[in-house]
């Protein structure tokens, strides 16, 4: 199991690595383009099956312990140790990279972006997937900060070079160089937190710390340490109103950039509130708390009225901007979850942050392939270059796109329900020495939140799945023309209905797993759940089971 572990956080590199070399000639196919593509997915692939292997043979009667764990000194005078490790909260984590980096790549191998040679792109895509999973497993302060700056460049690059301009202010470059100036600043001010605690307390490791549960640092240490740390996570993940780098980004990201970056770069910041601050530096974060609850239900807000000026009509909204700010509402539950500081709300954190990365993650395959197919992802555009709209078009391509906004909207069932109504519950009922009113007033409005979340995703599937509302023909005139098709077909040059694809095959198999998986932890939560609740409580409690 150790090796195990090592070799699922290393082994990306090791693929990066030999994607960069000339493929053998017995192993090109048809070309060294197509060499490298595979060589992505067969990298993917190991590291997938390798993190299956490792959840199988973890001890599922014993989630709350620290298992598979690796632990060798590595900068003896810091105490700076290379220290790994898996329990309840960071498993489905490394699983969930694991699979949505290789439906990317798997994706990718079909469909690959427009841009400079494959051995970049899955190279980085390769470091990219590295860096996640090691965030997620470490168990180190220093080693923490590294992993989590590890993803900024291959991010960048991914936007930078692979990525679109359509409805990017100053095209990708520029969304580029807001992604990581925003990460950068806020991760240079979370390893200052990171070096405070460490040098205070004696030690950077992580369980060590936790156990301690903040008994060795002064309340005001951990009040600085919360503000600094919690901002760079605040960015990362992102919180209202340090999240404006996320539209942009996601909107100039090619199609596997945005879901990786919904799916798991934005769980990064989140997983360090709970495996960091909320079991370090408890103090501070109760003194924070109903702040960090306060950002976070006025994110859930803002995310929602944005997408609802973004979807109305003649507006010229985005629809991978309108999911881009989807994301703000819905990590706002998250941190609401956190914000309450009870095993309920924390429980509910993590749950949403596995929903959303399969939700939102669909959501941004499917969107790619509808702006693959139309040349566009305006709104404006597709509801009026649709015609019959994509339930008439492509009835597949419709029908999962409807199933993927009204599972991020929280039908109960699907996965995205259990989530939010647990960080809600956990709002009813605050952590001791937080104001139960105030957390009522946060539960209100984020309940508040998911009727407007509601109201944007089903206007989302009118316009688009069921296309725009007929105008009252001229007797003699054909009758049934949309609305707005004026602007579509002229704006967009939209194919021909005989030339219209539904979904492909490749496109099948890289989104089953994500429908499976929202239906699965929709109908059977427990199953995340019971790895997640004997953990939440074991660093609640301060270390103890």
């Amino acid at each position: 199991m150790q090796v195990l572990l090592a070799l699922i956080v290393v082994g990306p590199l090791i693929g990066a690595v030999a994607a960069l070399l000339p493929a053998p000639p017995g192993l090109r196919g048809t070309s060294p383009d197509q060499a490298v593509l595979r060589h992505g997915v067969t990298v993917t692939g190991a590291i997938l099956i390798a993190a299956i292997v490792l959840a199988l043979g973890f001890d599922h009667d014993q989630p709350s312990k620290m298992q598979a764990t690796t632990d060798i000194s590595w900068i003896a005078a810091l105490d700076v140790r290379i220290h790994l490790g898996i329990d309840g909260i960071s498993l489905p984590l490394l699983v969930l990279t694991a699979l949505l980096t290789f439906l990317c790549a798997l994706y990718s191998y079909f469909k690959m972006p427009l841009g400079p040679s494959p051995k970049g792109f899955v190279a980085l895509l390769l470091v990219l997937e590295s860096g996640t999973l090691a965030t997620f497993v470490v168990l180190d302060l220093v080693l923490f900060f590294l992993a989590f700056e590890m993803v900024l460049i291959p991010m960048y690059f991914l936007i930078a070079r692979w990525g679109g301009s359509e409805g990017v202010t100053g095209g990708r470059q520029a969304a580029a160089w807001k992604f990581i100036l925003y990460t950068l600043l806020g991760s240079v001010v979370m390893l200052l937190g990171l070096l405070l605690i460490g040098l205070n307390a004696g030690t950077f490791d992580m369980v060590a710390l936790a156990t301690d549960n903040g008994r060795g640092l002064s309340t005001s240490v951990q009040l600085i340490a919360v503000l600094a740390i919690g901002l760079g996570l605040a960015v990362k993940t992102p919180m209202w109103p340090l999240h404006s780098w996320l539209p942009d980004a996601h909107t100039a990201a090619p199609t596997v950039g945005s879901v990786l970056l919904a799916g798991v770069l934005l769980k990064m910041g989140t997983y360090g509130f709970v495996r960091i601050i909320l079991p370090i530096a408890p103090d501070g974060m109760r003194t924070f708390a109903p702040y960090l609850g306060a950002f976070a239900v006025v994110g859930i807000i803002y995310g929602s009225l944005a997408c609802l000026a973004l979807a109305k009509r003649g507006a010229g909204g985005n629809l991978k901007r309108l999911i881009a700010y989807s994301s703000v509402g819905h990590m706002g539950f998250v941190l609401l979850g956190i914000a309450t500081m009870t095993p309920t709300g924390v429980n509910g954190a993590l749950f949403a942050n596995i929903a959303h990365g399969l939700i939102t993650g669909l959501l941004f395959f499917l969107v790619g392939a509808v702006k693959e197919r139309y040349g566009s992802a305006d709104l404006d555009t597709l509801a009026g270059a649709t015609g019959a709209a994509l339930y008439g078009r492509a009835p597949r391509l419709g029908g999962l796109l409807a199933f993927a906004a009204v599972a991020s909207l929280g039908l109960p069932g699907l996965a995205g329900f259990w989530g939010e109504m647990l960080a809600m519950f956990g709002a009813f009922n605050p952590a001791e020495g937080l104001s139960r009113p105030a957390f009522l007033t946060f539960m209100v409005i984020a309940g508040f939140g998911t009727l407007l979340t509601a109201a944007y995703l089903l206007i989302v599937v009118r316009r688009v799945c069921m296309g725009a509302q007929p105008q009252e023909a001229p007797q003699g005139a054909a009758q049934g023309a949309p609305q707005d098709a004026a602007q579509g077909p002229s704006r967009a040059g939209a194919p021909e209905p005989a030339r219209f694809t539904d979904v492909q095959t490749y496109e099948f198999a890289a989104w089953t797993p994500l429908v499976a998986l929202t239906v699965l932890a929709g109908l059977w939560p427990a199953v995340l759940l019971g790895l997640t609740d004997p953990a939440v409580q074991k660093l609640l409690a301060g270390g103890k089971s």
